[in-house]
């Protein structure tokens, strides 16, 4: 049982008792996951549920051994909240980004990337190819953890990273601002034939499966990677950080050559 909790085991920055998370949701502590014991429905607690839905905070209701694992003063009351480390930004800040550097918004949208490493080797390469930020699923996606920080080489801290509750709205946001929305997938025009130097926001889904189909409908078109012909290895695709970074130079060429 002990083995299967390790994960939430190793997170130092938690709140625990009904009190002490209730009073940090009220003053807008960023709070990362509520985990709330399995059937606790009185009072208290559907108090803390309310606020944690007006807070937009993940909710995983679980056993009480899972929080007895979590908790480090025993009293968790049936709730631990664990804090976020990261601040995260919104879509206005980086639209706000790119209005003070007076260039065109350039984007990232990533759709449900579960490596830590893939997430930071893509915020690096968006940073130093001039993206002005990346918006990431709250849930269906790794956030921004030490080893996303650490991957990044500290990119992370300089970038707007855009934590959304819906990813298919945070899409339609962006299109609003007459943002051009290209879905990275097989099937779509060569890069070399795609022109990226305008108002972009660029959509790369999950290592195994790529962008969700609803992801893919919301896109204006798709662009595809080309390979070498006549490969047989079955590899058929780039590794998602990779193809990131393949993006965002293509973009930082087109964008210098316009100047």
């Amino acid at each position: 049982m002990k083995e299967e909790y390790r994960e939430e085991n190793t997170t130092s920055s938690r709140i625990e008792g009904r009190h002490s998370v209730l009073e940090a949701l009220r003053a807008g502590s960023l709070i990362e996951r509520l985990f709330v014991q399995k059937g606790c429905q009185d009072g208290p607690v559907l108090t803390i549920l309310r606020e944690a839905k007006k807070a937009d905070v993940m909710v995983d209701f679980v056993p009480k051994e899972r929080l007895d694992f979590m908790s480090e003063t025993k009293n968790h009351q049936g709730v631990v909240a664990v804090l976020s480390a990261f601040a995260y930004s919104t879509i206005d800040d980086m639209f706000a980004l790119a209005e003070k550097k007076g260039e065109t918004p350039f984007f990232f949208i990533l759709d449900g990337i579960e490596a830590p490493p893939n997430l930071g080797a893509i915020i690096r390469s968006a940073y130093l190819c001039g993206a002005h930020g990346v918006v990431i699923p709250k849930r269906g996606g790794v956030g921004v953890t030490g080893t996303v920080m650490k991957s990044s080489a500290g990119a992370a801290a300089r970038l707007p990273v855009a934590r959304v509750s819906n990813l298919a709205q945070a899409i339609r946001t962006i299109k609003e601002h007459n943002i051009f929305v290209y879905c990275a997938d097989l099937g779509g025009a060569p890069l070399a034939r795609t022109d990226l130097s305008g108002p972009v926001a660029l959509v790369l889904g999950s290592e195994g499966g790529g962008p969700s189909a609803l992801t893919r409908k919301l896109c204006d078109a798709a662009v595809t990677l080309e390979m070498a012909p006549g490969q047989s290895t079955g590899v058929d695709s780039y590794n998602v950080s990779v193809a990131a970074g393949i993006l965002c130079y293509d973009v930082l060429r087109r964008r210098t050559a316009k100047k």
